[in-house]
Parts: C-alpha cells; structure tokens; sequence
C-alpha cells in the first residue's frame, strides 16, 4: 500500500469522529450474516465461559482443559499477519508462544508478525492489508468505527495478578500517605498518550484522590526517563510499567495509587472486515490456537515453571530474572460487559474523542471466542 495513502487513512482515523459536523458511512454488521452453527466442544464446558458481567478482582478465568480445544484444521492453508506494537513485552507471550509450538499451524494457519504502533496498523486493518491488532481498543479505534470501518475487539489479553503494581505511583509530601495524598495540580509522568486505554484506570485513581484529567498536568517521557522523572522530583506522580515499579516498591517516600482494574482486560485481537466478514473460519481458528495455548501454557502460574520461564525468556528476548521480577498475567481471552463503554467515557473526559458513544455491539464481537470453545450466548 503506498504510504501516502496510509497516511491519508491515518489522518481520517484520527480526524473523523473529531470534526464537527463531519459525516461518514456507519458499518452495520460485524462478523458474516452467514448463520453459523456452533456446537460444543470437547475440553471446554462450563468453565470455558463466564457471565461477562461478572468483573469481581478475584473472578477464575475462563478455562478450557488443557490442549483444549483442539485443532480443527481448515480446509485451505491460509497465511494471516498479525500486527503488534512490540515483540518482547509479556502480554504477547501467547502468540509468541503458540507460534513457536505449532500451535497456529495445527489449524492450517501461517502467521506472521508484524511490529506496527497502532496508528499505523489500523488503516491497513480496515483495508484489509493486516487480518489481526494484537493491541488495545484505544481512542483511534473509537474513532475509525465512527468514520465507518468495520473493526471489532474479539478476545482480551490479560489482566493483573493481585500481587501486581503496574500503575500509577506517586511522591509522598508533607508526610501524605497513600490515603491522603490530592493529585489537584500535580504533574504526571508517563510514557502513554491520552489516547491510550491506560486513561481509564488513571482517571479512576484521579476521581479517588480528588483530580480529574484537566487538573493533573501531562508530562509525556520515554520510557527510560518516567522513573527518573519521579524519583527526581521532576513530576509528582508517574505511571510505571513492569518491572520498573520494583524500584520503588516498599519504599516508604513513594505509594502505589492504583494499577488496570483487576479482572479486566483492556486490550487483545481487534478484527477487520477480512476475519469478521469475509473469512470468519480463519478468524475463529486464529482464536481457537490462541485460546488452546492459554489454557496449555498459561492456565495457573506459569512463571513457577523454571524451564516453562527460559523458554519465555528467550523467545520475549527478556533476562529471566527480570521476567521473574514481577507477578505472572493472569491471560484471559474473555471481554467484560462495560469495560467498552467506560474506556470511552474516559477518552471523551481526556478530550481524544466526541460524539455519543458508541454502543458495545460496534466495538466488541464475542461471537468468535463463544464459537471457539463451544458456548451458545
């Protein structure tokens, strides 16, 4: 694809939904009209799906039996590219790993990866130059669904382990406590745009210590500098990622505020017109591959694996001591019932979106997951 014409859908992603009075064609189905039969599956019964309702911290993921459920190879060999923003960070383990076990070439499938930041991948989702967004529902993908293109979020990802504190840390003054602490007209530093999904779970810990996102002033680092930002005393608060909040945890200068809410993932494979349309079998077996390695690999805590962890290691390209450092994701493939309508509510308080939200069926598709272990919705 030329890139002048990438740049040009670039640009609509980010614009449409954000120009007043601006119109464009709605897309009105997701996955193909075709009916499709779904029948249950062997190793996947009850526990293979929850109430998506259902976003207590301590919910058991959804889990099939291990090896479950098994490969049903297509027909006809397809070959699909999955874009992602990065090849070593620990949420796309999954892939990594099923590539490296033969898991998606059980169901006749050829992936390739492609690191792609999402502004760029998703042009070429819609046009159907990518088949999968292993990413995050994030504003421009609010934004491209309101200008017209036919994109879902299929599968989540991952949410924290308990243990974790991956999120928002801030300096303690004054002799504050985590309690006490105000974040009004403090500055935060962070490696993540507005546009991010992370916006959510951040302005949750603001609304608890009496900010919003027009109080707290935004600070954007690379990612080697927010640490230093913090403990400097350059910004009052920070966002940090694994395993940079081990440098600070169980110091008693800094606090942990609050991480992504537990139970809930924020991001996995977002579809194009290609796997939800035109090809869904491919779709649905790319999930099937996917959902068989979670419960293979990653069911219980797979980092107490001390081979399991070497192998992580050298595929992620990752110290295995490093990996270690930090609790385990808990992977889960399963989409929560409003985490769509909260992660837009967040973005239209950041100011990266307008309009009226869009309802759950336009952004999130259940329908492959469900057909992928068996369980009628």
């Amino acid at each position: 694809m030329p890139r002048s014409r990438t740049t040009a859908l670039a640009a609509l992603i980010a614009t449409l939904a954000l120009g007043a009075g601006c119109t464009a064609p709605q897309d009105t189905t997701a996955t193909s009209t075709r009916p499709r039969t779904v029948e249950p599956v062997a190793g996947c019964g009850r526990a293979s799906w929850t109430d998506p309702a259902d976003r207590s911290p301590g919910r058991t993921p959804a889990r099939c039996d291990k090896g479950a459920p098994a490969p049903r190879p297509l027909k006809r060999h397809r070959t699909l590219t999955v874009a992602t923003g990065t090849l070593g960070a620990e949420y796309v383990a999954p892939l990594r790993t099923a590539l490296a076990k033969g898991e998606f070439a059980k169901e006749g499938l050829d992936v390739r990866l492609k690191v792609l930041p999402t502004p760029e991948a998703l042009p070429l989702l819609a046009k159907g130059d990518l088949d999968v967004l292993w990413a995050a529902p994030e504003a421009a993908v609010v934004n491209g669904i309101n200008g017209g293109f036919t994109i879902r979020w299929v599968a989540g990802n991952f949410s924290p382990d308990p243990k974790s504190r991956s999120g928002l840390w801030v300096r303690l003054k004054n002799g504050r406590t985590a309690s006490s602490v105000s974040l009004r007209g403090s500055t935060m530093g962070t490696m993540i745009g507005k546009g991010s999904v992370i916006m959510y779970p951040m302005a949750r810990s603001f609304a608890t210590h009496g900010a919003d996102m027009n109080s707290v002033a935004f600070q954007q680092l690379g990612s080697s500098d927010v640490l230093t930002a913090l403990t400097g005393g350059g910004v009052d608060s920070a966002w940090l990622l694994d395993p940079v909040w081990r440098r600070v945890d169980g110091d008693r200068k800094y606090a942990f505020l609050g991480g992504q809410p537990q139970g809930e993932p924020l991001g996995g494979a977002l579809y194009g017109p290609h796997l939800l349309q035109q090809d869904p079998d491919a779709g649905v077996a790319f999930l099937r591959a996917y959902i068989r390695t979670v419960n293979t690999y990653f069911a219980d805590d797979y980092k107490a694996d001390r081979a399991f962890v070497a192998e992580l290691a050298k595929l992620l390209k990752v110290d295995a001591v490093t990996l270690t450092a930090v609790p385990p994701l808990r992977m889960d493939w399963e989409i929560r019932k409003g985490t769509a309508e909260r992660l837009q509510k967040a973005y239209r308080d950041a100011g990266v979106t307008k309009g009226p939200p869009l309802p759950e069926n336009r952004l999130v598709d259940r329908t492959l997951y469900a057909e992928a272990v068996g369980h009628r919705p």
